[in-house]
């Protein structure tokens, strides 16, 4: 018999690694590039899931191959790239929540792409949620006037991907083991991240030398085993065994642990910026309660 609590511990244990990935990322980028951070952060853990999950792949059916190779661009590849990109201009803990919009953009995703219907509550908690984004990102440009918050872009792209494949996964891959699904995805997007790392200049001397290299290169390996790899497979199996909606509310609890990395870090948060997080949090809350029958 399935424990039925099993969900809501992969839940809690994705929260603390992907809310921990926030802090790793903007401390890997003293030392390195966006792109080379992203390039970095795709093959290694590319190479950690095919070391583990190579036998795995000729159980994929060949009709899956094709949305595993969707699944791997919006939900590793990209994103990767997006949210290093962002995190050079805004703080982490910022960028955390607004990836807490990702379960309300696999709302919208499901109702207007996928035809799963919506109720009034999932409406309203959708406006509520961007309400409370807006003002995150208004009053965040406020606070830190130096930031440009126009790179928030990047984090929302990042959302509507992550969102698209939560769906994806749900719909066409159900069938398919947590760890094959992941190393399936690596299997189209190391090549192409080998080829972004290569012309990033990363095999110069001077990206060695410089005095922030060895220690973003542990916080990257660090990001890449536990923050991706890892986070891959136990994520796969949680869509799986709950609901995309589900599954995607483990940026309830990201924004904490992220803000608390944040703060610890030395960056500034305002009380209204709280109260949008709130808004935001309180959004994604509507948007995927039950109603009782």
């Amino acid at each position: 018999m399935k424990n039925p609590n099993i969900k809501w511990i992969y839940l809690i244990i994705l929260s603390i690694i992907w809310g921990s990935s926030f802090i790793l990322i903007k401390k890997s980028l003293l030392g390195l590039t966006p792109y080379q951070l992203g390039a970095l952060r795709t093959i290694i853990t590319g190479i950690i899931l095919l070391i583990a999950g190579f036998y795995s792949l000729k159980e994929i059916p060949k009709d899956k191959w094709k949305w595993l190779f969707i699944s791997g661009l919006l939900g590793s590849f990209i994103p990767a790239f997006f949210f290093a990109i962002a995190e050079t201009e805004i703080d982490s803990a910022v960028t955390s929540i607004l990836n807490s919009l990702v379960p309300l953009n696999t709302i919208l995703l499901g109702f207007a792409v996928f035809k799963i219907s919506s109720t009034k509550r999932q409406v309203l908690g959708v406006i509520i949620g961007f309400i409370g984004t807006a003002i995150l990102i208004t009053k965040g440009s406020e606070l830190n006037p130096n930031q440009n918050y126009y790179y928030a872009i990047f984090v929302i792209a990042s959302t509507l991907m992550y969102a698209t494949n939560v769906n994806i996964i749900k719909r066409y891959l159900q069938d398919v083991r947590p760890l094959a699904i992941a190393t399936g995805n690596y299997v189209f997007i190391l090549i192409p991240a080998l080829i972004v790392l290569f012309f990033t200049d990363f095999f110069k001397t001077e990206t060695f030398e410089h005095p922030e290299f060895i220690n973003s290169i542990i916080f990257v390996i660090i990001l890449s085993v536990f923050g991706t790899a890892m986070a891959k497979v136990i994520f796969n199996k949680l869509v799986q065994i709950s609901t995309p909606v589900f599954a995607s509310s483990v940026t309830y609890i990201m924004p904490v642990v992220a803000l608390i990395w944040g703060i610890l870090d030395g960056e500034s948060f305002s009380l209204i910026q709280g109260l949008a997080t709130l808004l935001i949090l309180a959004g994604v809350y509507l948007s995927h309660r039950r109603i009782k029958r």
